[in-house]
């Protein structure tokens, strides 16, 4: 077990420039994780037409959304396969492969050939391509903390630490200069085409200075003397989650700290995203605008957070931002509806809409990979208004009853999709679509928020405030994880937690959102997903969490 000191008088000097070093060598793998993260976000369409345009519309929408999610989903398998790395080999040498794969297959997107010059293989080796970069993403963080972590003077970790977590403002900034600049500079036309290579071409620059920066680095001290001393461990896997006594502090590790700490994290930037776009219909530019200024304004606090949690402990900071998280995110969410889209506000109180189906029918279309049809004449209504961010009520009606929507005095019947045929099941969603959405406008549910009707700079406070949240609960959370564990099994039993925290109860908010809204009918309903977990991580990490910030890392058992 970890052992109580006092903080050296090493806590007050200033940074060394090795230990500035240090921190932007780890810190250069997270901006690479962000730019590449926010490339596959913003160029998706121009990806998708590129890479699935020769395959059925269903078989590229699988596809579009196996690209996006496979990253997420081999993230834990990452952080085994690395974690065990890098407690045998060490921090260095193993976070110098994670770059290189990550580097490697972020520049490969740019010069693989479309669907049209090498068939079904080009979006498969695509989907290749962000498997790997998911497996080394689940040995990046957990590598940079602990080097960052192992090198940081006693009472200085999460300051020092907190320095990784600001990267994603850096890497979001990166990405949209990039591709703006090369948009302008060669044209819509040219950039479609061909042009939209270059954002990921240009990896290879950064992936140059981070693979020079680190061959220069050392290993870091605490690693170093353990392997002097021939304690590190043989098998590193075995030892984190084979042992009940490390086991279970990882499993208090993710449910008490970093699943939490997840989706506050998601709700912050990227559920509230997806919200604005989405759910309230503020055009694309101006809501990637709107979160790019908040998280601007929110970054500092990344840093200002790990330095406090130095003074105060780990425990109050991220255990206080679930809870304040959890008590305001409906006023808030509410209030971005209020100063986003008064007029879909209005139509909501004005207009009430019923969805009344036979309750077998409706199903939770919860659908992570893409690879679910919902074809009930239930699922068809329902996810027509939660799409179109029509709150509704639900009325049972009698077992074989094909669904109806009553939208004011009108009621327009769905239809089955069960048993058509493609062309028919298109025709026959097209025809309804139609018809809804006469329906839904003559009562006043706008088709898109009007940008003379909103209130930017309220808008931009509100998203800094989730930001601020974001900062509570990311910002002292590497340091936290890293004094959990010791050095022996440390990049192992650290890396896990994290990445199934933040690949799986973070990186399936959206879906799992966007399925309870369509399920109950409030455009409001999906927030309970992170208020939840993060109520979890509250309660479960005031009595099963230690505090960790005096504990010494240099231990080996």
């Amino acid at each position: 077990m970890a052992t109580t000191a006092t903080v050296p008088d090493a806590a007050t000097r200033p940074m060394s420039g090795q230990e500035r070093k240090v921190i932007f060598a780890s810190s250069l793998g997270t901006v690479f994780e962000w730019y590449d993260f926010y490339l596959y976000g913003s160029l998706s369409a121009i990806i998708a037409a590129q890479f699935f345009s020769g395959v059925n519309p269903t078989a590229a929408f699988i596809f579009a959304l196996l690209a996006f999610a496979a990253g997420f989903a081999v993230r834990p398998f990452g952080a085994l396969v690395f974690g065990r790395l890098g407690d045998l080999v060490g921090r260095k040498y193993t976070f110098l492969v994670t770059i290189l794969i990550m580097g490697v297959s972020t520049f490969i997107v740019g010069i693989l050939p479309s669907y049209a010059s090498w068939g079904i293989a080009a979006p498969v080796i695509l989907i290749v391509l962000r498997l790997l970069q998911g497996l080394a993403l689940g040995g990046e963080y957990g590598g940079a903390a602990t080097y960052v972590a192992e090198h940081a003077p006693r009472g200085r970790r999460g300051f020092y630490t907190s320095w990784i977590q600001t990267t994603a403002t850096l890497g979001l900034f990166l990405s949209l200069l990039v591709i703006l600049g090369t948009r302008t500079y060669f044209g819509e036309d040219a950039f479609k085409a061909w042009a939209w290579r270059i954002p990921f071409l240009l990896s290879i620059v950064l992936l140059g200075i981070s693979v020079w920066i680190r061959l220069t680095l050392n290993e870091s001290p605490a690693f170093k003397a353990m392997k002097e001393e021939g304690k590190s461990s043989k098998a590193p896997l075995t030892e984190a989650f084979g042992n009940w006594s490390n086991g279970k502090v990882a499993l208090i590790a993710l449910l008490g700290g970093t699943a939490g700490q997840a989706v506050v994290w998601y709700t912050g930037q990227f559920y509230a995203l997806f919200f604005l776009t989405q759910t309230l219909k503020v055009d694309g530019a101006t809501a990637n605008i709107l979160i790019a200024l908040s998280l601007a304004i929110g970054t500092p606090f990344f840093v200002f957070f790990g330095w406090l949690s130095d003074k105060i402990g780990r425990k109050p900071i991220i255990l206080g931002g679930c809870l304040i998280a959890a008590l305001t995110y409906f006023p808030i969410f509410q209030a971005l509806t209020h100063y986003a889209n008064p007029a879909l506000e209005a139509a909501q109180t004005s207009a009430p809409v019923t969805v009344v189906a036979d309750p077998n029918e409706c199903s939770f279309q919860f659908n992570p990979v893409g690879t679910s049809k919902f074809v009930t004449s239930c699922d068809i209504a329902k996810s027509f208004l939660a799409k179109n961010s029509v709150n509704y009520a639900n009325e049972a009606a009698p077992a074989g009853t094909v669904a109806s929507v009553k939208i004011g005095e009108t009621t327009i019947a769905s239809f089955s999709g069960a048993g058509l045929a493609g062309d028919e099941l298109k025709a026959q969603q097209a025809a309804f679509d139609q018809q809804m959405t006469e329906a839904i406008r003559a009562a006043g549910y706008p088709a898109a928020a009007d940008p003379a009707q909103m209130n930017k700079p309220m808008l931009v406070v509100l998203l800094a405030v989730l930001v601020l949240y974001v900062t509570m609960v990311y910002g002292p959370i590497a340091a936290q994880l890293v004094e959990l564990f010791p050095t022996r099994i440390r990049y192992t039993a650290m890396s896990l937690p994290y990445h199934i925290g933040n690949g799986w109860f973070g990186g399936f908010l959206p879906t799992t959102a966007f399925a309870m809204v369509a399920a109950t009918g409030n455009i409001y309903y999906g927030l309970w997903y992170p208020i939840v977990v993060a109520v979890m991580t509250l309660i479960i990490g005031i009595f099963f969490m230690p505090e960790t910030k005096d504990r010494q890392i240099d231990h080996w058992h």
